[in-house]
């Protein structure tokens, strides 16, 4: 499987579903993922590698600017080639000419079958088999545009017959998250009663700020669910988002005496699937931690500044809020009930605990 976009945690995450859809229909093959990068060494990287439906990922570095980085880069492809010894190719990219090159080459290199996306007349000629253009595929299934980011790598199965048919992405805890899940408790002395509510701000780097919500609006919400269902706060971030997560606390300390745990640069991204996967409740900006909610069935409540609507998942555990600053409170405070009602009703726990009973508003 040829990825040659985003390295990040959202944008690999949401191939997920295809990879699902594949095992389902072909439980005996291996699935080999191989992402051709402008940024190796991404953190999300770490995350991928360990995902339970991939018996491969590997991270070539598609930045050719002189001769010793191109000699390179085909030296990578190659030991790529050796060790996944791919059978069927899929360039899931709906365009551009790099992956069609490649996928071309493992064709010609080890006799693989190929597939790949038609977007442009004349790129179907690097394939074995070609499905439709995106645009096509989302008239042919009466699906809106611009199409939802899981659906897009369902373009290139589309070649296979093979649908999504609603299914979600999918993420297990690891045995890092594990061990992290298990200590949180030990060091900040939570019993095993208390239930927890993660809280991702994120949106930390200079081009995602503009998605960040107003923070004394999440705070009337988390001091609100603190107060009637006896949730204890823990916030999740990486290292660099730690000053935005002391600014939180500041604003919170207005509406809420409860503190809160901070573990913002605490843990590794694998580590994070165990804070994550320890809360009744998970609420996040549209960055990468919300994904990893989704993806472990966590009730997960992902808050917008605008309708960015291919962004969003839709799935009982999951509810997507469209929140300007100067919106009242009530929309993100009934998305926040309902999912927590789901906590309650849910039959089956998706991790290996139970989480804790939630007390029930008066």
């Amino acid at each position: 499987m040829l990825k040659g976009h985003s390295a990040g945690i959202g944008d690999l995450l949401r191939s997920s579903a295809a990879w699902r859809v594949l095992k389902n229909t072909y439980p005996g093959a291996e699935l080999h993922l191989l992402l051709l990068s402008r940024e190796p060494g991404y953190p999300s990287e770490e995350l991928i590698r360990e995902h339970h439906l991939l018996n491969g990922f590997y991270v070539v570095d598609k930045r050719t600017p002189n001769r010793e980085q191109k000699r390179r880069y085909w030296a990578d492809l190659n030991r790529v080639a050796e060790q996944a010894r791919p059978d069927l190719v899929i360039d899931f990219e709906p365009s551009g000419l790099r992956t069609s090159v490649v996928t071309n080459w493992f064709a010609r290199r080890l006799g693989a079958r190929t597939m790949g996306i038609n977007t442009v007349p004349g790129r179907n000629l690097f394939y074995g088999k070609a499905a439709p253009s995106p645009r096509k595929f989302a008239r042919q299934r009466g699906l809106k545009w611009p199409l939802d980011y899981t659906e897009r790598d369902f373009v290139a199965l589309s070649a296979l017959g093979l649908v999504r048919a609603g299914c979600p992405i999918e993420l297990h805890e690891t045995e890092a998250g594990r061990n992290v899940r298990l200590a949180l408790r030990r060091k900040h002395g939570l019993a095993e009663s208390v239930p927890l509510l993660g809280l991702n701000i994120g949106c930390g780097t200079p081009d995602a700020l503009i998605k960040r919500p107003d923070l004394g609006l999440l705070s009337e919400l988390v001091a609100g669910l603190q107060r009637d269902h006896g949730l204890r706060l823990v916030l999740v971030g990486a290292p660099f988002e730690r000053a935005i997560n002391e600014e939180f606390r500041k604003v919170h300390a207005q509406h809420s005496n409860e503190p809160a745990i901070d573990l913002a640069g605490e843990t590794t991204i694998s580590g994070l699937t165990g804070v994550i996967n320890a809360c009744t409740l998970f609420i996040s900006t549209d960055s990468g931690p919300f994904h990893i909610g989704v993806a472990m069935r966590v009730p997960t409540l992902a808050v917008f500044r605008w309708d960015n609507r291919e962004h969003f998942h839709v799935h009982p555990w999951v509810r997507c809020c469209i929140i300007q600053n100067s919106e009242p409170l009530p929309p993100m405070r009934r998305a926040a009930e309902e999912l927590l009602e789901w906590a309650r009703s849910s039959a089956a726990s998706e991790g290996e605990f139970s989480r804790p009973r939630l007390a029930t508003a008066e």
